[in-house]
């Protein structure tokens, strides 16, 4: 599926697509806890509102009219060849897959690269658990991608598509009522037990009730599974329309139902876990490291969408509380391979011998995924952000050109979209006619600049002042009931008071420059620093004011928007509704974006759906990288031709140094 870039105000048609989730290209400062554990996609949509129907945009009308004449005559035409769906050996979510059925190997990937070798990683934290499924503990890094394995996999140059992994095939009809995935014969878990339909029917069920709040809402769209065969699974969903669900389903881990026992899945453990994937735990030293061994053993080895993957006979997690201890760490060897969110570190901090002399290597590399959002966070379940006005003061209020050009060289870019760097971006493009139809029943909650893609965030002339900006931000401030008094802004008495939650250094100095700005107008943030156990306990249960958090984004966004955005998500203990965001609007936009199933469609639901979280003003939008930077040790190899997300280190090889 490919879609080409058109001027703003046109309707985007061929274009560049992304991965979904990927790691790479990350904006500034992520959230060293992700804001989802996977980009698999969650939970069903919250939208109760009725979409406004095809006749309020004539054009489209007309085509959706006799298209469906055409599907009707079509449909009692052919009804006994598609009564049944035929095998596919891949799903795609719009379009059809890129690599047909006889594909060898991704083109990505180097099918010759050599086995062996260690690498070795560096993850800031700690963990306290090997249970990647639950809300209880932090669980380490890599489990479900290198343990686990999913009935489909994806593919890195492609928006949106699933290949065959544990499923051989899949059915699914026109209307994606039903999915039935066909398990191959030779699919094993690490232990050598075959992987059945029973450990399929056992993985939805385990997670549907006792995953993460996604895994329970999502799962939950299922009527029925069912075995209909030796070695075959069918999926009855509630209901059509969402045309993701179908690939979701697809990428559910397989758990073992011989080993596991539902009565204690819930429960944090240490015990290295049994999945079917390339790699089994070697070794645990809890909260500092984590070791996968190669399975020597490993049934999939020789698929097409694993074929010059998973190279490295061992890879090493360390885990550091800080970002310069792993810095350290990089530039001792003791880790090799890194990449950098820092201007000023990139610029400056690459300056030791191992650079000089070509032992280590730096790279930018281009990058064709969204770079989707990082922001402050603002949660709207306390006060004052739940005024909207106090949220935009605080938008117009921190300095942005002024922190890009004094801490980090001038190098990052300002993020003006919850899809920047994309097609799907609203920023700069005025709704469509289809956008306007989509956003009728919701006027008031879009502002009339975004829509008119007009909109801009505040800019200052970066020497530190900030005037301009201060006086709109009072002017909104004084519009919500603060005024200032002594020095300080109070309401019914009580100054403006609000804690930044911050997890890392970089986070700590952002908050410190920030802080200063508001103090100019009386208001008083503090800053609390604490450790990775105490910030996702924190964050999973809401208890914050503002934290720093990322919003990746990919050219297909799904249903993991419901989880982030959901209205009945915004009290769910450990969803991904930071803000607490309870907006019929945003609801409806992400139904549309589900539902559409022209590519054109679905564009504009995504921008609208846009534009509904730009108006809210649930965040404080900081910055993204044009390019991934990267550092590396010179032997670790890389395929020449990249996925679009940049790189893959599970296609990276050793050349033996």
């Amino acid at each position: 599926m490919h879609f080409e870039l058109r001027p703003s105000g046109q309707q985007a048609t061929r274009a560049s697509p992304s991965l979904r989730g990927s790691p790479v290209g990350a904006p500034f400062m992520p959230d060293v806890s992700p804001i989802e554990p996977t980009k698999m996609g969650e939970m069903e949509p919250a939208c109760t509102s009725k979409m406004p129907h095809a006749k309020s945009h004539p054009g489209r009308a007309l085509a959706s009219a006799t298209g469906a004449i055409l599907a009707l005559a079509l449909t009692l035409w052919l009804w006994p060849a598609i009564a049944a769906a035929e095998p596919v050996h891949a799903l795609a979510m719009h379009g059809q897959p890129k690599h047909g059925p006889g594909f060898t190997y991704f083109p990505y990937v180097n099918p010759d690269a050599p086995r062996g070798g260690r690498l070795v990683l560096g993850q800031l934290g700690s963990f306290d658990s090997l249970n990647p499924f639950i809300i209880k503990g932090v669980s380490a890094s890599k489990l479900r991608d290198y343990v686990y394995e999913s009935l489909l996999a994806r593919s890195g140059d492609e928006a949106f598509t699933l290949y065959g992994l544990i499923a051989e095939s899949i059915e699914l009809p026109p209307d994606r009522a039903y999915v039935t995935f066909h398990l191959r014969k030779e699919a094993r878990f690490a232990d050598g037990m075959p992987i059945t339909p029973e450990d399929v029917l056992f993985s939805h069920a385990v997670l549907k009730e006792k995953g993460y709040p996604y895994h329970r809402s999502h799962y939950g769209k299922v009527a029925r599974a069912e075995k209909v065969g030796d070695r075959s699974v069918r999926f009855t969903f509630k209901t059509t329309g969402d045309r993701e669900v179908p690939l979701l389903i697809g990428l559910m881990p397989i758990l073992p139902s011989h080993k596991l026992d539902t009565d204690s899945f819930e429960r944090t453990t240490l015990e290295p876990p049994l999945g079917s994937g390339p790699y089994v735990v070697a070794q645990v030293d809890p909260g500092r490291a984590i070791v996968y061994r190669r399975n020597p053993d490993w049934w999939a080895r020789d698929l097409p969408v694993t074929r010059g993957r998973f190279n490295f006979d061992e890879i090493r997690i360390e885990y550091f509380r800080d970002e310069s201890s792993m810095f350290e760490a990089f530039k001792a060897g003791e880790i090799d391979v890194r990449t950098e969110e820092d201007p000023v570190r990139w610029v400056e901090g690459y300056r030791f011998a191992a650079v000089t002399d070509g032992r280590v290597l730096k790279k930018e590399l281009d990058v064709e995924v969204p770079s989707g959002m990082s922001a402050l966070a603002l949660n709207t379940r306390r006060a004052p952000f739940h005024d909207q006005r106090v949220r935009r003061a605080f938008v117009a209020m921190l300095d942005a050109e002024w922190i890009n050009r004094n801490l980090f060289n001038g190098l990052y870019k300002r993020t003006q979209s919850y899809f920047e760097r994309s097609y799907l971006s609203a920023h700069g493009r005025k709704a469509d006619a289809y956008e306007l139809d989509l956003l009728a029943p919701f006027k008031d909650q879009v502002d009339p600049k975004v829509l008119a893609g007009a909109y801009k965030l505040p800019v200052s002339d970066g020497n530190g002042d900030n005037r301009a900006n201060l006086q709109a931000a009072f002017k909104l401030l004084t519009e919500a009931g603060y005024k200032l008094e002594g020095g300080r802004l109070v309401k019914d008495g009580a100054q403006l008071k609000v804690e930044f939650l911050a997890q890392t250094r970089w986070q700590e100095r952002l908050a410190l420059n920030y802080a200063r700005t508001l103090a100019r107008l009386g208001i008083e943030l503090a800053i609390r620093q604490v450790d990775s156990a105490q910030y996702e306990a924190r964050r999973r249960s809401f208890d914050f004011d503002i934290v720093q958090a990322t919003w990746p984004a990919s050219l297909s966004p799904g249903n993991e928007q419901i989880n982030r955005w959901a209205s009945k998500l915004a009290d769910v203990e450990g969803s991904l509704n930071l803000v607490g965001a309870r907006n019929p609007a945003a609801d409806a936009m992400i139904q549309a974006l589900l539902t559409a199933e022209r590519q054109e469609d679905f564009v504009a639901a995504v921008r609208a759906f846009d534009r509904v979280l730009v108006s809210g003003d649930y965040a404080v939008p900081l910055f993204y990288l044009p390019k991934v930077w990267l550092a590396h040790r010179s032997h670790l190899k890389h395929p020449s031709t990249a996925p679009l997300a940049g790189y893959d280190l599970d296609t990276w090889w050793s050349d033996g140094g």
